[in-house]
């Protein structure tokens, strides 16, 4: 793994620095967290916040690790979220970041936030438009707890990764247009073409933990 992303920054002249790895652990246990955090792993993405609530109480040890709310976050959970992660990824109205903002006061705690962006058609995923972009950073202005610091996409999946390219430039597009230094984009099978095109984080689960389980099927009692 480190060795693709060196390559992949060497090519654009950029530095391992400017770059930082979210291993994604969204259904993988505390324990292999606990492994990967022994590893040298110290970035995390969890998709579900009633599925890192139940895993957080194992994890509060980990010295230097950093949580990321990677999935659609509803505005109703904005408390929870800002007590259990330090980056939320996935803010796409004016209303969660209200809510965010006003639960972080309450919390004392100063999450980073990034808005998510919906760059491509599909109904599945979530974002804002770009054309909403301009609302949303005025509504950030407005916050005083959370720092509103860059910009997160999702490219439809595919195996070509070339695929993802125009949807990664026109995010780095946008955030050169309004000043925003973080990038969230590429995932395991695109995120050396996201690193090409500016990505400051990148999201790996599969490349680095393997295939996800899969949940245990129900085993009906014997009649």
């Amino acid at each position: 793994m480190e060795a693709r992303i060196q390559r992949a920054v060497e090519r654009t002249g950029r530095k391992r620095s400017d770059l930082t790895l979210v291993a994604v652990s969204k259904k993988f246990s505390a324990d292999r967290i606990r492994e990967a955090h022994q590893a040298g792993l110290r970035e995390f993405g969890e998709n579900y916040v009633q599925e890192f609530a139940e895993k957080q109480p194992q994890l509060q040890d980990l010295e230097g690790a950093r949580f990321h709310l990677i999935g659609h976050l509803q505005s109703n959970k904005a408390r929870q979220a800002c007590e259990l992660f330090q980056v939320i990824q996935t803010a796409d109205s004016a209303k969660l970041l209200k809510r965010l903002d006003t639960a972080a006061g309450e919390l004392g705690v100063a999450p980073e936030v990034l808005i998510e962006i919906k760059l491509s058609g599909e109904e599945s995923k979530s974002g804002a438009e770009p054309g909403e972009l301009p609302e949303l950073l005025d509504a950030a202005a407005a916050c005083s707890a959370i720092r509103v610091t860059g910009l997160m996409t999702m490219p439809p999946w595919s195996e070509d990764a070339e695929q993802s390219r125009p949807y990664f430039r026109r995010l780095a597009e946008l955030a050169r247009r309004y000043g925003l230094r973080q990038l969230s984009m590429g995932m395991s099978n695109d995120f050396e073409v996201a690193i090409e095109e500016g990505a400051t984080l990148i999201r790996v689960g599969t490349a680095l933990f393997g295939a996800r389980p899969k949940p245990q099927k129900a085993v009906s009692p014997a009649s």
